[in-house]
């Protein structure tokens, strides 16, 4: 499936999973379809292994935890976030590091404060390595940052995509 984007998300620089400045980090982009969903493109590499060649699961469950989270992004005038309470992911397939990997994330319900949503994350071929649903709080960035970090350390990368390609399990060629 192919994703037309309308807009990048903005990421900083210091956070574990799109932080720019993170030697550690993920260095994920953010991108929002014209659905509303969220994408997620990250490469992770051997920092974030568990077993030999193999991502550790707690990478898997931040990014699912992040992609939803900002999946509300979209629907608020604001500058809001999802702050986690609940998220329960189902761990389906290996996920390797050091290849380009996607997850999708979408709001399920909105009742104003809280939300719901719901995400996956695919593999180079299209396989669904994990799923997660949750629940978050809905909380403004102001609200628990400075308007220095939101000045200087907020800002939107320059790579914005016009599409992104998922491609679906089943249609892998034979």
């Amino acid at each position: 499936m192919t994703y037309k984007i309308k807009q990048t998300q903005n990421i900083s620089r210091g956070c574990m999973v799109c932080g720019v400045e993170n030697d550690f980090g993920l260095k994920t982009r953010f991108h929002v379809t014209e659905e509303n969903e969220v994408i997620a493109v990250f490469t992770p590499r051997q920092v974030h292994q568990s077993y030999p060649q193999i991502t550790h699961g707690g990478i898997t469950a931040a990014i699912l935890d992040e992609t939803i989270g900002r999946a509300i992004m979209p629907l608020t005038d604001s500058l809001a976030f999802g702050v986690t309470i609940e998220l329960n992911v189902k761990y389906k397939k290996p996920v390797p590091y050091d290849v380009e990997l996607k997850a999708v994330g979408r709001i399920t319900r909105n009742n104003g404060r809280i939300f719901e949503g719901t995400g996956e994350l695919y593999l180079p071929d299209g396989t669904v390595a994990a799923t997660a649903e949750g629940k978050f709080l809905k909380r403004p960035l102001e609200k628990f940052t400075s308007a220095e970090f939101i000045r200087n350390h907020w800002f939107t990368p320059d790579d914005v995509p016009e599409e992104i390609s998922i491609q679906p399990e089943d249609d892998h060629e034979s």
